[in-house]
């Protein structure tokens, strides 16, 4: 990984007039929004041309747009980027289209730890993070023809669900994978899934208490998937797929919802060994990250998958959610981004939340 000097770059900032900038896609209705709320100057990066869409949402709109013409380009500007003081707030559609190794090496300050793209990009470091951790995951399988039972298979990279398949022998397997593509096979967890949304600050104190810094569980939401999540309409899986219909798992929304509060202290205790193991293995998670688990009907949890940045099961909190009302009114995962960066500002500490 390129060494990105940020003491140089903030050297040059003028941290009175910092610009709050990401690509417009994803999550960055909030963020925009949430850093006007906090003061921020805004900077929307757009593909092609300037988005229409933006002008039906004034309170989301960046204040100004920054046009390239494609995702790669953007590498290209970060001189001109940084004579606007921006910060970089990254998204799963900004990684994904600029490609996690462009963006590792983006030189411009980027909030959070861009480290992290490398535990959670491949499956393999990211399992010896979570269960370096002490969570449970669903069982891998590394060999497709121990296949036995129901298995889902998904791609590396943050794509939305986009290919995921269920397999349920080494045949289906054989048929419907892309050979091209890195995979990982796990079991197919049978239970309710629970996107959970924490936001870890290594420079504040003020919620639960971690050995640096403190961790506030910000908001959950389920994901609606097609077409997975709808065809029990038209019969059982097994009959589809003998039919030639095999259900997939593209998100295409995000549904919000509160558990029971019982289950919270395991939330706060997964959350917790996450950011202490990433510690110790890359510097720490910093900001926004979401654990995908499911529960299952004993009240346990498994981790599949973690999102180490904001992820979009956000976007229906944008006024705060169930969870954020209790810590802050109107608190969105976008605000509380600009937030920490308002602070860090204040205290001097930006270098110890952007790289």
């Amino acid at each position: 990984m390129t060494k990105i000097n940020i003491h140089d770059m903030l050297t040059s900032y003028d941290k009175k007039n910092l610009t709050i900038a990401t690509v417009c896609s994803h999550s960055s209705l909030q963020i925009f929004n949430g850093a006007k709320k906090e003061g921020f100057k805004t900077l929307g990066i757009s593909v092609g041309e300037q988005k229409k869409i933006y002008e039906a949402f004034p309170l989301g709109k960046p204040d100004d747009f920054f046009i390239v013409e494609k995702y790669k380009d953007i590498t290209k500007y970060a001189e001109e980027l940084r004579e606007k003081y921006v910060i970089v707030i990254p998204h799963g559609s900004f990684v994904e289209y600029l490609g996690p190794e462009n963006f590792l090496t983006l030189n411009l300050p980027t909030f959070g730890n861009r480290k992290v793209l490398l535990w959670e990009s491949d499956r393999d470091k990211e399992r010896i993070w979570l269960e370096g951790a002490g969570l449970t995951m669903p069982q891998e399988i590394k060999d497709p023809k121990d296949i036995d039972k129901p298995v889902i298979v998904k791609y590396y990279g943050a794509k939305g669900g986009k290919g995921f398949f269920i397999a349920k022998t080494h045949d289906e397997f054989l048929k419907r994978v892309e050979k091209n593509k890195s995979y990982t096979i796990q079991e197919f967890v049978m239970g309710t899934r629970y996107y959970l949304h924490y936001f870890y600050s290594p420079i504040q104190d003020n919620a639960f208490p971690l050995s640096k810094g403190s961790l506030q569980l910000l908001s959950m939401d389920r994901r609606d998937e097609t077409t997975i999540d709808e065809v029990q309409r038209l019969g059982s899986i097994q009959e589809l797929e003998e039919l030639g219909i095999h259900p997939t798992f593209v998100v295409t929304g995000n549904i919000p919802i509160v558990m029971r509060e019982s289950l919270l202290p395991q939330v706060f205790d997964m959350g917790k060994a996450v950011v202490e193991k990433s510690l110790d293995l890359f510097g720490g998670v910093i900001g926004s990250f979401c654990l995908e688990t499911v529960v299952t009907e004993d009240l346990t949890f498994k981790v599949f998958e973690i999102s180490a940045r904001i992820v979009a099961g956000t976007n229906p909190y944008i006024s705060g959610s169930p969870y954020s009302e209790l810590i802050q009114a109107d608190l969105s995962t976008g605000r509380r981004i600009s937030q920490e960066i308002k602070f860090a500002a204040r205290k001097k500490l930006l270098e110890k939340i952007l790289t």
